[in-house]
């Protein structure tokens, strides 16, 4: 029998815990939702005061059995085991008060609320009157950031932070639960590698206190380095659990995907045409300055930097997302004012932005109608009617060629995975037949099936004489793509380098100049 969220807060509260081999246990766990059967029988088991990595490509099933674990979803069948006793969410409410917080990819702040009102918000300090007790609320603040060696004003609005800041505050917003259970879902898509290093600090403090830490992650270098076991889902199913110290790096790619991935990186040599792209002393008010270089057909361009460098923003005012304040384009010789993103398009240009959720899908769109929205006023439109068979076949034959796992073309884009959600996205540029093609972390957050995938699809493209600009902050990504690196630091170019002289070192060195 189930024992209720408040019997089992009541249980928690009491510090008597009981004999249990595991923390957490999940099993015989199916979920399914129209037309996709998300999980299969599937099992999952934390160890008190370990971390255990939950690793599988884009649909495999991982967050949803987490969204289950954290009370968002409730399970068709199976059971759910807190410290041996059976427990039943049916919101997030509940598994807090089981002992289970979350930490989602898509951070859940309210943007014109102080830090410090994120973190304790349905749960403020009253004083004596029964109101709000802001001093006390910033107190606790400061003393949860001190022992967590957070750097940041309590009293400062969330709009005013960067992600990687935001990043931090959720992670605290998680640990002032006292839970017992942390699920961490992509916690460092957004940080540095000197943040990264500070999360891993507050991981394993975390795990020295006898925290149980779910972590799902696609950077197998993370795997290694803070994960005591792992476990690996694919296509709903669950696939095994090994200790991190029993496997390499090709055993748990072997088990995501079914299948050997040889070529992770399928750059090839192309013959590189003419300067389709030349920019000069490009600006953007205090953002970047004096931004200068060129791209030829079938080139790749990569752009290298931290966090703040400027890479997007650069981007998205050669895409006329912000206009310059100063500087020139050059398309094909000629001098060019872009101004808007319709204007961009017309001089055959396409940008997959940085954020696929916020800037970049339609979620409560379906697939055809997120793939077809940038030709519906071109080629397809006759006499003021679209030719809506003509458009869904090309839809449809777009995303065969990119693998896209979906039901149909009318399924909502929001129940699709991220690496197809991604897939979406590049097959609506695609059907523009872009002449430059700018991609913004184009595999953030994917599997690494899809990853390669998504390599392969770049590759074609600079095959056919397409300018390719790529962002990315994973260097392998750049360093393994890339024809030429331009690097950037704090608003300005620091230097490039070609393929033959590029090394992780010197990017660095670029980038922290």
């Amino acid at each position: 029998m189930a024992l209720s969220p408040s019997t089992m807060a009541a249980v928690r509260a009491s510090g008597i815990v009981p004999n249990a081999e595991y923390l957490l246990a999940a099993e015989g766990i199916r979920k399914e939702f129209p037309g996709v059967l998300a999980l299969d029988d599937v099992q999952f088991k934390l160890k008190r005061g370990s971390v255990h990595a939950l690793m599988g490509e884009n649909g495999a099933g991982k967050s949803t059995l987490m969204k289950i674990l954290a009370g968002i979803y409730t399970p068709d069948q199976g059971e759910v085991r807190m410290k041996g006793i059976e427990i039943r969410l049916k919101s997030p409410l509940d598994a807090l008060e089981n002992g289970i917080a979350m930490i989602h990819q898509e951070l859940n702040l309210m943007p014109f609320m102080t830090v410090a009102e994120n973190i304790w918000i349905r749960r403020e300090p009253k004083n004596k009157f029964g109101f709000i007790d802001h001093g006390e609320m910033f107190r606790l603040t400061e003393e949860l950031f001190q022992r967590l060696n957070i750097d940041i004003d309590p009293e400062i609005q969330v709009r005013h932070l960067s992600v990687a800041s935001r990043q931090m505050v959720e992670i605290a917003k998680a640990v002032s639960y006292n839970s017992d259970v942390l699920i961490m879902d992509e916690p460092t898509s957004a940080l540095t590698e000197r943040e990264v290093e500070h999360l891993f600090r507050i991981i394993r403090d975390l795990r020295a206190r006898g925290i149980g830490i779910v972590y799902i992650t696609h950077k197998m270098n993370e795997l290694f380095e803070i994960a005591d076991e792992f476990s690996v889902f694919r296509d709903g199913k669950y696939i095994g659990t090994h200790a991190s110290t029993d496997v390499t790096r090709d055993d748990i790619i072997r088990m995501m995907v079914g299948r050997e991935i040889t070529q992770m990186f399928p750059k090839e040599d192309v013959p590189i045409g003419d300067v389709v792209l030349k920019v000069s002393n490009l600006a953007l008010n205090n953002v970047f300055r004096d931004i200068s270089f060129d791209v030829r057909a079938g080139e790749i361009l990569g752009i290298a930097g931290l966090v703040g460098s400027g890479r997007s923003n650069v981007a998205e005012t050669l895409f006329g997302v912000t206009p310059a304040s100063a500087g020139s384009i050059e398309l094909f010789g000629k001098t060019v004012d872009i101004r808007t993103p319709t204007t961009a398009i017309r001089h055959g240009m396409a940008f997959l932005t940085e954020d696929r959720k916020d800037t970049g899908c339609l979620l409560i769109l379906n697939v055809l109608e997120n793939m077809q929205v940038a030709v519906l006023h071109d080629r397809y439109v006759k006499g003021g009617f679209v030719q809506e068979a003509a458009l869904e076949q090309t839809c449809a034959d777009m995303a065969k060629k990119l693998r896209v796992k979906t039901p149909h073309l009318f399924e909502r884009v929001e129940n699709l995975s991220g690496g197809n959600q991604q897939k979406v996205l590049i097959g609506r540029w695609m059907l523009t037949n872009p002449k430059i093609l700018i991609l913004d972390e184009p595999t953030r957050g994917i599997d690494v099936g899809a990853k390669a995938e998504i390599h392969r699809l770049i590759t074609e493209m600079a095959k056919t004489g397409v300018a390719v600009i790529m962002i990315s902050s994973e260097m392998p990504e750049v360093l393994g793509m890339s024809d030429r690196i331009m690097v950037m630091h704090e608003g300005r170019v620091t230097g490039f380098l070609n393929r033959s002289e590029a090394t992780q070192v010197k990017v660095m060195e670029l980038a922290a100049q």
